[in-house]
């Protein structure tokens, strides 16, 4: 999977955002604030990876453990899938 290319994260003072543009920006209107654990995991998803390579950079970055991350994995997953900011 992979962040779709009509997404962009862009940081804003110390916020970081995730900001449709072109078709996206018609089917979506708005940002998305993103914390910096899911800030983390979409700079993560411009490149192709899967659940397990997200995991793993996680556990990289971050103190906690594997349920916490698998959380906040399957959090931001479902925030992207709901706005198809997703190449699956």
């Amino acid at each position: 999977m992979k962040l779709k290319q009509n997404y962009i994260l862009q940081q804003v003072g110390t916020e970081a955002i995730l900001v449709p543009v072109r078709d996206a920006a018609r089917k979506f209107r708005g940002v998305v604030q993103l914390n910096h654990t899911a800030a983390f995991l979409v700079r993560t998803l411009q490149q192709d990876t899967d659940e397990a390579g997200l995991l793993a950079a996680l556990q990289g970055e971050y103190n906690g453990t594997e349920e916490q991350f698998r959380a906040s994995i399957r959090k931001t997953l479902d925030a992207l899938r709901q706005i198809d900011a997703l190449e699956e």
